[in-house]
């Protein structure tokens, strides 16, 4: 296995860890050489040894930070989670439904934080807390206020149906995120897993910019979705301005 030769080749794979941080979407190796200033072939030899060690990984055309790194990095809640998680439990408490948190990292959505309800409905997320951007709630939160994450899942190609409900035409989709953006909610009803419902609204950083998703999960039977989508908003509102405050 290739090894990272001392001196300024480390300080270069460095500058190109640093550089894939600063952005939950894949970065092409274009981009990493204009935010890092370094030539393409040095570029593309050191991300070679970075993906080899776990420390990069090829997601789409481009680059995102391996999930060796991601794992040794103890925060995983964008801002803080000692501020997020009071709300969480709130929204628990509201609900009784299982409480999600999720980012995107390349074309997926991560669950970097859970609160599982009783009555929660098995999915195929359980095991690895990732699933498709296109057929969750959280996801097509992520996608509605990312035009840059939404571009390059729409140039990735076709969107796998993973039930007869999955909204597999770009177009459709589409169309959808223009309503999560008009209304700030986002819903997912059985289309990652029969059963299945959510609800998600985005969580915006004091810079403006989409931070996170909080979602609400659980059987469809359940689901009181104009109540719950109330709740789940006014849950992501209030972590998005403790957020702005704590800036």
């Amino acid at each position: 296995m290739p090894r990272i030769a001392a001196g300024s080749s480390l300080d270069r794979a460095i500058d190109l860890l640093v550089g894939l941080s600063g952005y939950c979407r894949p970065l092409t190796l274009t981009q990493l050489c204009r935010d890092t200033g370094l030539p393409k072939s040095t570029a593309h030899r050191l991300l070679g040894v970075l993906c080899a060690r776990g420390l990069a990984k090829r997601a789409s055309t481009g680059y995102l930070l391996g999930d060796l790194l991601t794992a040794m990095t103890s925060e995983r809640i964008p801002g803080s989670r000692a501020l997020v998680l009071p709300f969480l439990l709130d929204l628990y408490e509201t609900t009784r439904q299982t409480v999600n948190v999720a980012v995107s990292s390349g074309l997926e959505v991560v669950y970097v934080e859970r609160l599982y309800g009783h009555n929660r409905v098995s999915s195929p997320s359980d095991d690895h807390d990732r699933a498709p951007l296109h057929c969750t709630a959280a996801g097509k939160v992520l996608l509605a206020y990312d035009d840059d994450l939404r571009k390059a899942l729409f140039e990735h190609g076709s969107l796998p149906r993973m039930t007869r409900r999955t909204l597999s035409g770009h177009g459709a989709l589409d169309r959808e995120l223009s309503l999560v953006r008009r209304h700030g909610l986002a819903y997912g009803q059985e289309e990652y897993a029969p059963g299945l419902t959510c609800v998600a609204a985005p969580v915006f950083g004091p810079g403006g910019g989409i931070t996170m998703a909080v979602a609400v999960a659980g059987p469809t039977s359940s689901m009181l979705l104009g109540r719950i989508g109330i709740s789940v908003r006014g849950a992501a509102q209030a972590i998005s301005t403790a957020m702005a405050a704590a800036a």
